[in-house]
């Protein structure tokens, strides 16, 4: 069982929109997610347009990929980099803690994390 930032099991980030790399719900990762997708955050406006204007849509759907695009509000496994990306511009979403695979730490701090924890008992 993956483990999370948190050191324990790691917890499903969201089957409503399925999400994860693997569409398992999981912020899972292994050899073939060369994006690291494996931060659960919530996503907001600000964030939707900041990875726009950054080159990735999150919020238009892509029925070639069976994408219905993201609201506010959603959970949704980001990559790593481009959360601290983010986080470093100001604008980065909060984090499901219990949902985020531990190698995101390798990309920002577990205090950078807690900043931005969805759950305010985990800050």
């Amino acid at each position: 069982m993956a483990k999370n930032v948190l050191g324990t099991d790691l917890e499903t980030c969201s089957t409503d929109p399925l999400t994860g790399f693997y569409r398992d719900g999981c912020c899972n990762t292994g050899a073939s997610d060369a994006g690291l997708h494996v931060i659960c955050a919530v996503m907001t406006a600000e964030f939707l347009e900041f990875s726009k204007s950054r080159g990735n849509d999150l919020s238009t759907p892509n029925p070639l990929y069976r994408f219905d695009g993201l609201q506010p509000g959603d959970r949704w496994c980001l990559c790593a980099a481009r959360w601290k990306e983010a986080y470093d511009a100001g604008q980065a979403p909060q984090v499901v803690l219990r949902a985020t695979h531990v190698s995101a730490l390798e990309f920002a701090s577990l205090e950078e994390l807690q900043e931005h924890a969805a759950d305010e008992s985990e800050r």
